[in-house]
Protein backbone atom coordinates (compact mmCIF):
# COMPACT_ATOMS: atom_id res chain seq x y z
CA UNK A 1 0.00 0.00 0.00
CA UNK A 2 1.45 3.30 -0.88
CA UNK A 3 2.17 5.83 1.65
CA UNK A 4 -0.03 8.74 0.53
CA UNK A 5 -3.38 5.81 0.86
CA UNK A 6 -2.36 5.26 4.55
CA UNK A 7 -1.97 8.68 5.17
CA UNK A 8 -5.72 9.60 3.46
CA UNK A 9 -7.47 6.74 5.74
CA UNK A 10 -6.06 7.97 8.82
CA UNK A 11 -6.23 11.74 8.00
CA UNK A 12 -9.56 11.90 5.72
CA UNK A 13 -10.07 15.43 5.91
CA UNK A 14 -6.42 16.22 4.11
CA UNK A 15 -7.87 14.44 1.00
CA UNK A 16 -9.29 17.45 -0.36
CA UNK A 17 -5.33 19.23 -0.04
CA UNK A 18 -3.61 16.01 -1.34
CA UNK A 19 -5.28 14.82 -4.11
CA UNK A 20 -8.20 17.95 -5.02
CA UNK A 21 -11.18 15.76 -3.81
CA UNK A 22 -13.03 14.84 -0.59
CA UNK A 23 -12.39 11.46 1.03
CA UNK A 24 -15.87 10.77 0.01
CA UNK A 25 -15.54 11.64 -3.56
CA UNK A 26 -12.21 9.74 -3.67
CA UNK A 27 -14.61 6.21 -2.14
CA UNK A 28 -17.12 6.80 -4.77
CA UNK A 29 -14.65 7.35 -7.79
CA UNK A 30 -12.95 4.20 -6.41
CA UNK A 31 -16.34 1.89 -6.27
CA UNK A 32 -17.30 3.33 -9.82
CA UNK A 33 -13.47 2.61 -10.99
CA UNK A 34 -14.01 -1.02 -9.73
CA UNK A 35 -17.37 -1.73 -11.19
CA UNK A 36 -16.00 0.03 -14.62
CA UNK A 37 -12.53 -2.45 -14.36
CA UNK A 38 -15.09 -5.12 -13.60
CA UNK A 39 -17.00 -4.27 -16.49
CA UNK A 40 -14.02 -4.42 -18.91
CA UNK A 41 -12.28 -7.06 -17.99
CA UNK A 42 -15.37 -9.05 -18.47
CA UNK A 43 -15.97 -7.39 -22.04
CA UNK A 44 -12.31 -8.64 -22.65
CA UNK A 45 -12.62 -12.02 -21.68
CA UNK A 46 -15.77 -12.41 -23.93
CA UNK A 47 -13.74 -11.59 -26.92
CA UNK A 48 -10.47 -13.36 -25.80
CA UNK A 49 -8.67 -16.35 -27.78
CA UNK A 50 -7.81 -18.04 -24.81
CA UNK A 51 -4.28 -19.82 -24.72
CA UNK A 52 -3.37 -20.15 -20.93
CA UNK A 53 -5.71 -21.17 -18.64
CA UNK A 54 -7.75 -18.12 -16.70
CA UNK A 55 -6.25 -16.46 -14.13
CA UNK A 56 -2.79 -17.25 -15.42
CA UNK A 57 -0.38 -14.11 -15.73
CA UNK A 58 1.15 -11.45 -13.89
CA UNK A 59 -0.90 -9.88 -10.97
CA UNK A 60 -1.32 -5.88 -11.25
CA UNK A 61 1.23 -4.69 -8.48
CA UNK A 62 -1.40 -1.99 -7.59
CA UNK A 63 -4.97 -1.93 -6.65
CA UNK A 64 -7.64 -0.15 -8.32
CA UNK A 65 -8.03 2.52 -5.23
CA UNK A 66 -4.05 2.97 -5.41
CA UNK A 67 -4.00 3.57 -9.20
CA UNK A 68 -7.13 5.95 -9.27
CA UNK A 69 -4.95 7.57 -6.07
CA UNK A 70 -2.24 7.98 -8.63
CA UNK A 71 -3.72 9.25 -11.09
CA UNK A 72 -5.59 12.02 -8.86
CA UNK A 73 -1.62 13.13 -7.44
CA UNK A 74 -0.59 13.38 -11.10
CA UNK A 75 -3.54 15.61 -11.90
CA UNK A 76 -3.28 17.55 -9.02
CA UNK A 77 0.68 17.80 -8.35
CA UNK A 78 1.74 17.33 -11.90
CA UNK A 79 4.60 14.96 -10.53
CA UNK A 80 6.75 13.41 -13.06
CA UNK A 81 6.10 9.80 -14.11
CA UNK A 82 9.45 8.82 -12.46
CA UNK A 83 8.22 10.29 -9.03
CA UNK A 84 5.34 8.50 -8.97
CA UNK A 85 6.77 5.22 -9.78
CA UNK A 86 9.64 6.14 -6.55
CA UNK A 87 5.85 6.69 -4.31
CA UNK A 88 3.70 3.84 -5.11
CA UNK A 89 7.03 1.34 -5.66
CA UNK A 90 6.36 0.74 -9.49
CA UNK A 91 8.22 1.45 -12.55
CA UNK A 92 8.19 4.73 -14.66
CA UNK A 93 6.44 2.90 -17.52
CA UNK A 94 3.98 1.17 -14.96
CA UNK A 95 3.52 4.83 -13.53
CA UNK A 96 2.56 6.35 -17.50
CA UNK A 97 0.50 3.18 -18.42
CA UNK A 98 -2.28 3.00 -15.12
CA UNK A 99 -1.81 7.14 -15.47
CA UNK A 100 -3.00 6.91 -19.17
CA UNK A 101 -5.80 3.93 -18.38
CA UNK A 102 -7.67 5.92 -16.10
CA UNK A 103 -7.93 8.93 -18.29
Amino acid sequence: MSLILEYLEKHPKEAKRLIGITAVQFQDLCSHAEILSQQKSEQVEINKIRINRKGAGCKPKLSIKEQVLLTLVYLSQLHTFQYLGIQFEVSESTAHNIFHKWV
